[in-house]
C-alpha cells in the first residue's frame, strides 16, 4: 500500500486571503501565491516516498461566488509548479442542513483517494491549517499536523503536531 500526505490547499500550499481574522482563497490565478517553503517540503516529502494529495473545500463555487473554472485554472498551475498525485475538491456549499460527505471535516475526500490509489490512511498524515482540516483527517485514520497562524478560530480536536509552517510540518514528518 502507498502512503500519503494530503494537504489543504489555502493556507498550507498558497497563501490565504485574510478577512476579519479569517482565511479565504485566492479569487484568481493573479492573486495565488505560495506559501514559503512549500516546493521544496513537497519534493522532500516525494523522494520520501510519499503520494502528495491536496484536499480542499471550495464553497465559493456551490455559493456562487466564484466559477469552478477559475479554480481548475489554480490548480492546473499549482500542478505545473508540484508533482501533485492528485487532487480532490469538494464545491458544496455548506448552506445544508445535513454535512456532505466529501466536505472536510468529513473524510470523504481521503477517503475517495485511498480508493483510488491504494493508500494506506493509518501510515498517512493530513497537514491543514484550520479545524476542519484536522478533524477530516482524524476521521480518516490519518496522523495530523496543524499549522498555526492564529486565525480567529479553535481547534475542536487536537491534532498529533501543532507548527509555524510548511517546512516545520515536513520535518515532523520526516522525524515520525
Amino acid at each position: 500500500m502507498n502512503k500519503a500526505v494530503f494537504l489543504d490547499r489555502d493556507g498550507v500550499i498558497n497563501k490565504p486571503i485574510i478577512k476579519n481574522g479569517k482565511p479565504y482563497p485566492p479569487s484568481s490565478l493573479k492573486e495565488l501565491e505560495l506559501m514559503p517553503g512549500v516546493v521544496e517540503g513537497c519534493e522532500i516529502l516525494k523522494t520520501q516516498g510519499y503520494l502528495l494529495i491536496i484536499a480542499t473545500n471550495q464553497p465559493d463555487v456551490g455559493r456562487g461566488d466564484m466559477a469552478q473554472d477559475t479554480v481548475e485554472e489554480i490548480h492546473r498551475h499549482l500542478q505545473s509548479i508540484i508533482r501533485f498525485d492528485g487532487i480532490e475538491v469538494c464545491y458544496d456549499s455548506g448552506y445544508a442542513n445535513k454535512e456532505h460527505p466529501m466536505r472536510k471535516p468529513a473524510p470523504g475526500m481521503l477517503l475517495k483517494a485511498a480508493c483510488k490509489m491504494d493508500i494506506d490512511l493509518s501510515s498517512s498524515w493530513m497537514i491543514g491549517d484550520r479545524w476542519k482540516d484536522v478533524d477530516c483527517g482524524l476521521n480518516a485514520g490519518c496522523k495530523t499536523i496543524f499549522i498555526d497562524f492564529k486565525y480567529s478560530e479553535n481547534l475542536r480536536s487536537e491534532p498529533d503536531f501543532i507548527v509555524k509552517d510548511f517546512l516545520e510540518a515536513v520535518a515532523k514528518i520526516h522525524k515520525h
